[in-house]
């Protein structure tokens, strides 16, 4: 019989575990921020979107054409990894440019991408 097992079945606990680990957990809130971030990383779209801007500065007739989507597609992707704070633009004249918005961005789909291909 495993240890968890036991644990469930005789009900004990080990507190000292615990003590040490209760206060290393961030709040509740912060937890539930951070699973919502990463939701957004479980649409395709978005991470090809994401791996496309690692490599450039895009504008979003450029990406849709890139990816196959359509632009409005394309811009209605992209407003949800603007309003996650994953991507910034910038304008110049009618046209809008998109990129990461900080290095953070890279290394999140630069860990994940090495992950996968373990």
């Amino acid at each position: 019989m495993s240890n968890v097992n036991e644990q469930e079945e005789t009900g004990q606990i080990h507190n000292e575990v615990l003590e040490k680990i209760r206060p290393e957990m961030p709040p509740e809130e912060t937890l539930y921020d951070l699973a919502e971030f990463y939701k957004v990383f479980g649409d395709s779209t978005r991470i090809r979107i994401l791996y496309a801007l690692l490599e450039s500065e895009l504008c979003v007739g450029d990406m849709a054409a890139l990816l196959g989507l359509s632009q409005t597609a394309c811009s209605h992707q992209l407003r949800v990894l603007k309003n996650s704070k994953l991507v910034r633009f910038r304008r110049e004249g009618k046209v809008v440019y998109y990129s990461l918005s900080d290095d953070h961005v890279a290394k999140i789909i630069e860990l994940g991408m090495e992950h996968v291909l373990e």
